[in-house]
């Protein structure tokens, strides 16, 4: 599905733990700790693996290190509700394709409250009619907010997008994400959804087991275990009800 010769926008990082402090929770994140260098192969990479793996935490370090706000929001978004982001941004530097992007967003959906709130004053600000996105449903707006802000020759980063959406609207999320994908933008995503760790081509790397390594569509545990439920419903929940 996506040329094996694209130029990434993020081919890498590398992370200098000399810059970390030796007391710092980073380094009992068994995933993350043990890593000075990962690279990134595909227009579209996700991060999987169980809560507390390190996923979100890495994401979130990218993110601040390409010169994102945060919590959330373009590269020209300055605010902050609450400073919660850990030390390895400062630790960790990025390599840089020689395509330059012209957009990018980091999308995440624990505080994407705030950037709601934000983006209507930006607006605002800007002269632009805001989108009002507190008018729409939590799932209306989050999908609205990410297709006004797709674009080709760009970056997103996101967490858990699928948090908001249904389904059905995951798989027009999925659209969007291949769409723009195959425009020369890069995305990297943490997410637990079954149906976008199913788009073709995608690289996956998982969180799980101590290190962060590549694996399969069918070899995560979202597809495993909701593969499991769905052809053995019956009977694990009569297991685990009784136990």
């Amino acid at each position: 599905m996506f040329d094996e010769e694209v130029e990434l926008h993020i081919k890498g990082i590398s992370i200098d733990w000399d810059k970390i402090d030796r007391r710092s929770y980073l380094r009992g994140i068994e995933s993350i700790a043990g890593v000075s260098n990962l690279s990134f192969h595909k227009p579209i990479t996700f991060f999987v693996g169980e809560n507390g793996s390190g996923k979100s935490t890495m994401l979130e370090a990218i993110a601040v290190a390409f010169g994102f706000n945060p919590e959330g929001g373009t590269k020209n978004y300055s605010f902050s509700t609450y400073d919660s982001h850990s030390e390895l941004c400062n630790a960790m530097r990025l390599i840089r394709g020689y395509n330059k992007p012209g957009w990018g967003y980091f999308l995440r959906a624990e505080s994407f409250y705030n950037v709601a709130s934000a983006e209507e004053v930006y607006s605002r600000e800007g002269g632009k009619q805001p989108e009002y996105y507190h008018r729409k449903s939590h799932g209306e707006s989050f999908l609205a907010m990410a297709q006004s802000n797709f674009k080709g020759n760009g970056v997103y980063l996101l967490d858990e997008p699928e948090a908001a959406l249904s389904p059905q609207r995951q798989l027009t999320l999925l659209l969007e994400i291949v769409g723009c994908a195959q425009d020369n933008s890069q995305f990297i995503i943490v997410t637990h959804s079954p149906i976008l760790l199913g788009i073709p081509g995608a690289e996956i790397l998982s969180f799980d087991e101590g290190q962060i390594h590549p694996c399969t569509y069918e070899e995560t545990d979202s597809y495993q275990v909701t593969e499991m439920f769905i052809n053995s419903r019956e009977q694990i929940l009569k297991r685990l009800l009784e136990s």
